[in-house]
């Protein structure tokens, strides 16, 4: 069975290569390209301030990564060694690795239960309430898209902000990346029309893909397609799209791959 990965470039190998170990026929096809912010010096205001807020959420893994790359050599972060005793909060297993490779430590960073399979903001916020009141800061990394469109992420993002913001603490944000559309080569546009009807199962982890591959193949016809899908709301817009058949899992790789068969 054939397993298309529509995952940004720098993040789609990890599932290729286990889905592949598998047994699968597994294709990488980014439908969403990443790139650093338009403006940098934002960020590295922010890691010049970092000390103000109690606490900094990623929204993902590429926050992680674009916001490190702008770490201008201060001390350590997010450890015991560190002067400043800010948290950090991510939503998932990805991005709380990500910081581990920055060089965070495990008791310094909040997120939800890698074995319960919930991860986004809802699971974070039941994790970290407690410790939001009347006067905590809060800054949030996150992304934007050239039409400043929020996408999946901006959703949940922005339900944690109001949150916090309703238990008192005061919410400020800082772009670390941007997302593009990615432009589909011939190749991949033959790959589109095939997989569109030949029993091929798409992995979706974002509904901004989905509306991408809609954009960059508005004639194509979607009733015959299969998609496993890693959220509610990311389900809902295969749907709209005119998947055939959509299947929601926990993005856990081993769910993802129990969802993957049970469509044979």
């Amino acid at each position: 069975m054939r397993v298309i990965v529509t995952r940004p470039q720098g993040e789609a190998q990890q599932w290729v290569n286990a889905l592949t170990s598998a047994g699968y026929q597994a294709q990488s096809l980014p439908l969403i390209d990443v790139l650093p912010a338009a403006q940098a010096q934002p960020v590295r205001d922010a890691w010049a301030q970092l000390a103000r807020w109690d606490a900094v959420m990623f929204v993902s893994r590429n926050a992680v990564d674009h916001f490190f790359a702008l770490n201008p050599g201060i001390a350590p972060v997010f450890s015991a060694q560190a002067a400043i005793k800010t948290r950090a909060y991510v939503t998932g297993p990805g991005s709380y690795s990500a910081l581990l490779r920055a060089g965070a430590e495990a008791p310094w960073i909040d997120s939800p239960d890698h074995a319960a399979g919930q991860f986004d903001s809802e699971a974070l916020w039941r994790v970290v309430r407690g410790q939001v009141r009347p006067g905590f800061r809060l800054l949030i990394v996150r992304g934007t898209t050239q039409d400043g469109v929020a996408g999946d992420e901006g959703v949940g993002r922005d339900w944690f902000a109001r949150q916090a913001t309703a238990a008192g603490a005061t919410v400020d944000f800082v772009v670390a990346y941007q997302r593009r559309q990615p432009q589909l080569d011939a190749a991949q546009q033959d790959l589109v029309r095939q997989a569109a009807s030949d029993g091929t199962v798409w992995l979706f982890s974002s509904s901004e893909a989905i509306a991408n591959l809609m954009a960059q193949c508005p004639a194509q016809m979607w009733q015959d397609a299969r998609a496993v899908v890693t959220h509610p709301r990311i389900g809902q817009a295969a749907r709209e799209a005119g998947f055939g058949v959509v299947c929601e899992s926990r993005p856990a790789l081993p769910a993802l791959m129990a969802s993957i068969e049970s469509l044979q």
